[in-house]
C-alpha cells in the first residue's frame, strides 16, 4: 500500500446545537430522506470531534461547508466559524449558505465575503421527481431568480458548491458556461441514483457535461447517498470513473464528516479512497487528497 498522502479535507461540517439552529438535526427524525435518519449525528460536533475522527490522517487543512443551519442563522454560522479560524487556524476555508433565488441575496453575499476565510457559497438544490429524494419542492435552478443570484457570485470573488442530481446537470452546465470566472465544485461524486431509469447513463452524461467546463471540479464523498449500505467494490468504479471524467487535477477526496459518519467511520471512507487510488502516482494522490483542495479553494497552505 502506498504511503498515505497529507489531507486537506474540502468537505467538513461542524455544529454547536445550542448556538445555531439546524432544523434537519432537530427532532422528530425520520428515515424518508436522502440521508436516512440523522438522529445518530444530532449531537454537537466541534472541531476537536472532527480531529479525533481524523486522527489517523495528516490533516493539513479543512474547508467547512454550510451545515444546514436555519437560513436566518447563515451569517451567524460564518461569524462562529471565522472566530474559530482566528483562534485555532481551522477551518482553513468557509463555504457559507445563501439562497441564490432570494431577491435580497446580494446583501448576504457581501456580508459573508467580509470574512477573510469565506471562499464560496453553497445552496443545496437537489430536486428529484421522488419527493423522498428532493431537498426542495421545486427545482430552484430553473428560475431566472436563481440564475441572477448565481451571476452575483463573481462580484464577491465567491465559488459555488453544487449539490444537485444528475437530472439537473445539463441545464446547470449551460448556466455555468456563461460564468467561466465563477469556480464550481460538485459535491458528493455527483450523487448517482442507480435505481433511476438509466440512472448510470444519466449520471455519466451529466458528469461529462459539467467536466467539459474547465472551471468545474468534483469532490469524492457521499457513498451512502448512492448505496446504503455501501462497500469498497461498489465504490471502486464510481470513484475511478469520476476521476477519469474530471481528471486527477479536478477531483478532491473529501470526508463529508460527520454526515458520512451515518454510513461508516472516517477510516472506512478515506481508507477506501486511499485503497482505490493506491496505484496512482504519488503526485496524483497528493493532488487528490490535498493539493487540488488547496488550489481550488484558494487556501494558500504550505503543503
Amino acid at each position: 500500500m502506498s504511503q498515505r498522502p497529507p489531507l486537506v479535507d474540502p468537505h467538513v461540517h461542524l455544529w454547536d446545537l445550542a448556538h445555531i439552529r439546524y432544523p434537519w438535526l432537530t427532532p422528530p427524525f425520520d428515515a424518508d430522506n436522502p440521508n436516512g435518519s440523522v438522529e445518530p449525528i444530532a449531537v454537537d460536533y466541534p472541531l476537536d470531534a472532527y480531529l479525533a475522527d481524523a486522527r489517523g490522517w495528516d490533516v493539513r487543512g479543512i474547508v467547512h461547508i454550510d451545515a444546514g443551519a436555519h437560513p436566518d442563522d447563515a451569517l451567524k454560522e460564518t461569524q462562529w466559524l471565522q472566530a474559530m479560524a482566528d483562534a485555532r487556524g481551522l477551518p482553513s476555508g468557509i463555504v457559507a449558505f445563501a439562497a441564490l433565488d432570494d431577491p435580497a441575496v446580494e446583501s448576504l453575499l457581501a456580508s459573508h465575503a467580509d470574512h477573510p476565510n469565506v471562499r464560496g457559497i453553497r445552496h443545496i438544490v437537489n430536486w428529484h421527481p421522488d419527493p423522498a429524494r428532493s431537498y426542495a419542492a421545486a427545482d430552484a435552478t430553473t428560475s431566472d431568480a436563481w440564475a441572477r443570484g448565481f451571476a452575483r457570485l463573481r462580484k464577491y470573488g465567491l465559488s459555488f458548491d453544487l449539490q444537485a442530481y444528475a437530472g439537473q446537470f445539463a441545464h446547470l452546465a449551460a448556466l455555468f458556461a456563461k460564468h467561466p470566472d465563477t469556480p464550481v465544485i460538485l459535491d458528493h461524486t455527483g450523487m448517482a441514483i442507480p435505481d433511476d431509469p438509466d440512472g448510470w447513463g444519466l449520471w455519466r452524461r451529466g458528469m461529462a457535461a459539467l467536466a467539459a467546463l474547465p472551471h468545474v471540479a468534483v469532490k469524492i464523498s457521499g457513498m451512502g447517498f448512492t448505496w446504503r449500505p455501501w462497500d469498497i467494490e461498489q465504490a471502486r468504479p464510481y470513484v475511478l470513473e469520476t476521476i477519469e471524467i474530471f481528471g486527477s487535477d479536478r477531483a478532491m477526496v473529501a470526508s463529508n464528516f460527520p454526515t458520512d459518519k451515518l454510513f461508516g467511520s472516517f477510516d472506512r471512507h478515506l481508507g477506501a479512497y486511499d485503497a482505490i487510488t493506491a496505484d496512482f502516482s504519488a503526485d496524483e494522490r497528493h493532488a487528490l487528497f490535498a493539493g487540488n483542495a488547496n488550489r481550488i479553494y484558494r487556501l494558500g497552505l504550505d503543503l
